[in-house]
């Protein structure tokens, strides 16, 4: 078995530089869009239990709407997932204000994060490598950080993404994925029936602006508990801000030996009864964002259709939000002659 490699041109950015496509494909059916604007997954096809295969994943066929507005379908985020409280942080004795486009806070990098930065191709073969240089004080944060990301698919229906970075000054780093997924489909109505399972006993309870407080608490006896597979939306009328949208502390990972050993871990298992497809994530990151949708509202369409509330559940796996300020949380600095490293896995195999 082999996996493929096609490249295609997909479009251009306002500067006129060319963007490509990289469609990865495996002998089991298994394909895997990949953008280099925004290093995007835009597309990813999976087998059901009948072995017919279809896009699982929210995004666009064509770069314009990726170009335009939209909820980071697919993205990778960087230079900093997630939220940063009052949009500024202190690090070596210097305070560094940053882009605000969450109210008072950071979200995802800024306006600009790496989700809406055209990346170098690196290499090709049985996935693609693509490396951005985030210049220093780009939206903010300090060094200039070379960043490489490897998506692999495998031939076990894996899709394997290997993260690097490197800088030349002390910066704060937290990368993840931002995929949408629907494992009945794109398109095809709410992930409330699909079964979600968590690895995690605790999570960081976060205040009105969703920013954490700085305690990890226990699942037990709360709507975050899945620790036992259940239904997404058995109790999702229970949660605040209109859904899930929150971090969960992965079993055995609120200290430094997981994140500095590149252990990886089983995260989430999401399962969806009638296509029979089960989604397992596997990470070395000591967190997983779990959202569901909660901000569409149908007036975005893409393919499969029209995107409503609650009709993809993300599996983001990250640091902590707001580690920056909360010396208990797993540590988010890079300093020179570092390494950022992370590895994560959507696995669809048997």
């Amino acid at each position: 078995m082999s996996v493929e490699c096609m490249k295609t041109e997909f479009g251009e950015i306002p500067t006129g530089e060319k963007v490509w496509l990289f469609t990865l494909k495996n002998e089991s059916g298994m394909i895997a869009c990949v953008t280099n604007y925004g290093a995007i997954l835009t597309q990813l096809h999976v087998p059901d239990k009948n072995g017919e295969t279809e896009n699982i994943v929210l995004g666009f066929a064509e770069l314009p709407p990726y170009l335009a507005k939209h909820p980071h379908f697919g993205g990778t985020i960087g230079r900093y997932a997630n939220r940063i409280a009052g949009g500024s942080f202190e690090l070596d004795g210097h305070t560094y204000t940053l882009v605000k486009n969450n109210g008072e806070n950071c979200l995802h990098g800024g306006i600009k994060g790496f989700d809406k930065q055209l990346w170098q191709v690196e290499n090709v073969g049985n996935g693609v490598t693509l490396s951005y240089l985030s210049a220093d004080m780009e939206e903010g944060f300090p060094g200039n950080l070379e960043v490489h990301l490897t998506y692999e698919l495998t031939e076990e229906n894996a899709l394997r993404m290997e993260y690097r970075a490197t800088t030349d000054k002390a910066t704060v780093v937290n990368f993840t994925n931002h995929t949408y997924f629907n494992l009945k489909g794109a398109g095809k109505g709410d992930v409330l029936g699909h079964e979600l399972q968590l690895n995690a006993d605790e999570y960081t309870p976060f205040n009105e602006k969703q920013i954490p407080t700085g305690e990890i608490a226990s699942v037990e006896g709360t709507a975050l508990d899945f620790r036992n597979s259940r239904l997404v939306g058995e109790r999702i009328a229970e949660v605040d801000f209109g859904g899930y949208d929150h971090n969960f502390v992965l079993r055995g990972s609120n200290g430094k030996a997981k994140q500095d050993s590149g252990e990886l871990s089983v995260a989430a298992v999401v399962s969806e009864p009638t296509s029979g497809r089960r989604l397992t994530v596997h990470t070395t990151e000591p967190g997983i964002q779990i959202y569901t949708g909660n901000n569409l509202n149908g007036s975005v369409t893409g393919l499969g259709g029209a995107y409503g509330k609650y009709s993809a559940i993300c599996t983001e796996t990250q640091h902590y939000p707001d580690s920056v300020h909360h010396p208990n949380f797993p540590k988010v600095i890079l300093r020179p002659g570092e390494e950022y490293r992370q590895t994560t896995i959507f696995d669809f195999g048997k």
